[in-house]
């Protein structure tokens, strides 16, 4: 069996992440065999709160081929399963800090079933990117003239 590891690369780039979580995701019919064939995309999606829940927005799950006419919506809201306390966390800090949650990674945990790592996350400002790209090339040069020298 395949390791589905499907990555949100820019958000790391975009956002300084403060916080991690790992939620469940509450999935239908025949969502679930789309992601297993690694038929999803978490480039565009971000995390909102709605009356006390967390739910996931524009995350593309592609319709599965053998499906029937009761095929899943590729961009429907789905909700987040974290517990209370992580709830009341993240939605206090949304409020009073002004941040956001991004997703970053969606996995199939050890149990079979869709997971889904949440970073509460605060915008990076141009300077910031700016020098994160200038490390990414210095230690891209620095491992580049260790390889030749060894």
């Amino acid at each position: 069996m395949s390791k589905i590891d499907i990555k949100n690369k820019k958000a790391r780039f975009l956002y300084e992440f403060l916080d991690n979580y790992t939620a469940g995701i509450v999935l239908t019919g025949t969502e679930i065999k789309s992601i297993r064939n690694g038929k999803a995309s978490i480039m565009e999606a971000y995390c909102v709160m709605e009356k006390g829940e967390c739910f996931i927005r524009n995350m593309y799950i592609a319709e599965y081929e053998n499906g029937t006419h009761n095929n899943h919506e590729p961009r429907r809201d789905r909700k987040l399963l974290l517990n209370k306390q992580e709830l009341r966390k993240l939605e206090k800090k949304l409020k009073n800090e002004g941040l956001t949650i991004v997703p970053s990674k969606l996995f199939i945990g050890e149990k079979n079933l869709a997971k889904i790592n949440i970073h509460l996350a605060k915008g990076k400002k141009i300077h910031d990117k700016r020098q994160d790209l200038k490390d990414k090339d210095n230690k891209r040069n620095l491992d580049r003239i260790m390889k030749v020298h060894k």
